[in-house]
């Protein structure tokens, strides 16, 4: 099975570019080793406790956060047979919240959403004067679980891929 480029395959179905692949999965070795090894068994859905891995593009595994986040359980790897994953012990994966302008708080309506489903703290709530608290994130802190995506009401968060130094 040659390597699939996801990127230009998104672009023509009209979806977004290069930058919006699909959400790997944690501990997840490079996308294109992934999709040449990974046989699409679904294993890895079945092992997931908190359902939030479907298939995507050609029937590759995915994390999706609007369904919830994850909670770094470690057995969508343990049901891999594929040697397609980085040990537990590395960090999941290098990835952050961004929030975007359309959140209802930007827009002038009490939401602390965000706040209420980040596990990690990394979301707070900073008062204005004479306005609403509007959220700010500790990229420090965050750690991509995507808690805050599937507690915003308006899918104004999404989880972005770090780029390396060498990008």
């Amino acid at each position: 099975m040659g390597t699939l480029d996801l990127s230009r395959r998104r672009w023509l179905k009209g979806g977004p570019g290069a930058d919006r692949l699909t959400q790997s999965l944690p501990w997840a070795v490079d996308r294109a080793l992934f999709s040449d090894g990974c046989s699409r068994c679904g294993d890895c859905l079945k092992a997931c406790p908190e359902h939030i891995i479907t298939h995507a593009d050609g029937g590759f595994p995915a994390v999706d956060f609007t369904l919830g986040e994850c909670t770094f359980c470690g057995d969508c790897v343990r049901a891999c047979s594929e040697p397609l994953f980085n040990p537990t012990t590395e960090t999941p994966w290098r990835q952050h919240a961004v929030l975007k302008n359309t959140c209802l708080a930007h827009r002038g309506v009490h939401c602390r959403s965000c706040e209420d489903g980040c596990g990690p703290a990394a979301i707070r709530f900073r008062p204005r004067l004479g306005g609403v608290s509007v959220p700010e994130l500790n990229r420090e802190v965050c750690n991509g679980c995507g808690g805050c995506v599937a507690a915003c009401p308006v899918g104004a968060i999404e989880i972005v891929k770090e780029r390396s130094k060498h990008e």
